[in-house]
């Protein structure tokens, strides 16, 4: 039986973003598959929305399926962005601003005493054209299969780093998504890795852990070993979370990153204070900074955001970045949700930074030091 995973956190109010570790329970997917193969849900499993994809997370399969699944699933995400990089305002359709358009299968088989064979397969396109987002790969996003239990989960082939998923998730109001987010217009991270092999522990009194090792990938021409290792840690107690996460990856373009933060709710407001650094990469990045963000509910379905990021650009004497931002989501539906985001950039001295988004290339400065201001108006169907 194939089913939908367009399930919706539960606590969307505050953690809202399609990509954020939230629990939720499996009830939908269960009730599938009970209808076409009589399978029966022991108990409720925690389970993480990783944009879109709805993976067993480690230390969450302490209950047990009769049966296995396999669910497709998919985001659609399409927005129209308006953005001045100092040369005047240029139109353009994109893809995958706030969340990568994509389409993927994730499967379980149990094994008995809470542990299942899992697997994900997830392939990013253009909604805007049709078009493969990595021609010449079936599966660009994941392609990974391993196990997960009580005692956690192991993964093991191209699969999201770490360092990923606390940076889309829990370090700023935006999600580090559209044009809005400076975190990660003015920061640079690797999220994937190939020939991975990653353990994500089960959360204990409030801690929880990822640690990823990559191989070496032969079509690097780089001889053998070790081709980076990602190491993350998150605590939450209540309203208050902390994360902080690590890269280090070797061969061509290699990139050294840190990032870490920590977030707190008081009531219909969560705010959420972040820093980041990094060297190396294509194009050579070299900075650090940090990002200060708010978000307030209105309603279960209606959020506003306002943030304030700032960058030290090394790669350019005396260069530094400063950007505003804000943004509004409404959810027209379990399914669909509906953004708008505002953004202007001022670049210093010779820093060329520019608005972009989560699989959207942003248009590069007219010149050097130029300031960059746009709008975006956004739809996010998932299914």
């Amino acid at each position: 039986m194939v089913s939908s995973l367009a399930l919706q956190p539960a606590d969307v109010s505050v953690e809202n973003l399609i990509l954020r570790h939230a629990p939720i329970s499996l009830a939908n997917t269960a009730r599938h598959c009970k209808t076409a193969a009589s399978a029966r849900l022991n108990a409720s499993l925690s389970a993480a929305l990783v944009g879109g994809a709805l993976l067993l997370h480690a230390g969450a399969a302490a209950a047990s399926i009769d049966s296995g699944f396999v669910s497709l699933y998919g985001v659609f995400d399409t927005s129209l962005e308006i953005t001045d990089a100092g040369s005047g305002w240029t139109p353009r359709l994109d893809s995958g601003a706030f969340r990568g358009s994509r389409l993927g299968l994730h499967g379980a088989e149990p094994l008995g005493n809470g542990t299942a064979i899992v697997f994900t397969l997830e392939n990013g396109f253009s909604s805007t054209d049709g078009s493969a987002q990595a021609p010449g790969s079936i599966f660009n996003r994941e392609a990974w299969i391993g196990a997960t239990g009580a005692w956690g989960e192991v993964r093991f082939g191209r699969q999201y780093s770490p360092i990923y998923i606390p940076f889309k998730g829990d370090l700023d109001a935006f999600g580090a998504g559209t044009i809005a987010s400076g975190l990660n217009n003015l920061s640079k991270i690797t999220p994937y890795a190939n020939n991975a092999i990653a353990y994500l522990s089960p959360r204990v009194a409030g801690f929880s852990t990822t640690v990823m090792m990559a191989t070496r990938d032969p079509s690097e021409d780089d001889g053998n070993g070790i081709d980076g290792y990602y190491v993350t840690a998150s605590y939450h107690l209540d309203s208050l979370h902390l994360s902080y996460a690590r890269q280090q990856t070797h061969g061509a373009g290699s990139l050294r990153a840190n990032l870490g933060g920590a977030s707190y709710g008081f009531g219909n407001l969560r705010v959420w204070l972040a820093f980041f650094n990094g060297e190396g990469g294509t194009p050579v990045y070299h900075g650090a900074g940090g990002s200060l963000s708010a978000q307030y509910s209105f309603s279960a379905h209606l959020r506003a955001a306002l943030g304030y990021a700032h960058v030290r650009d090394y790669t350019t004497p005396n260069g530094s970045a400063d950007q505003f931002s804000a943004a509004v989501e409404y959810d027209m539906s379990r399914t669909l949700l509906l953004y708008c985001s505002a953004a202007y950039l001022a670049n210093h001295d010779d820093s060329s930074f520019t608005l972009r988004g989560v699989n959207v290339t942003g248009l590069p400065v007219a010149y050097p030091g130029a300031p960059v201001a746009g709008v975006q108006f956004g739809l996010l169907q998932r299914f």
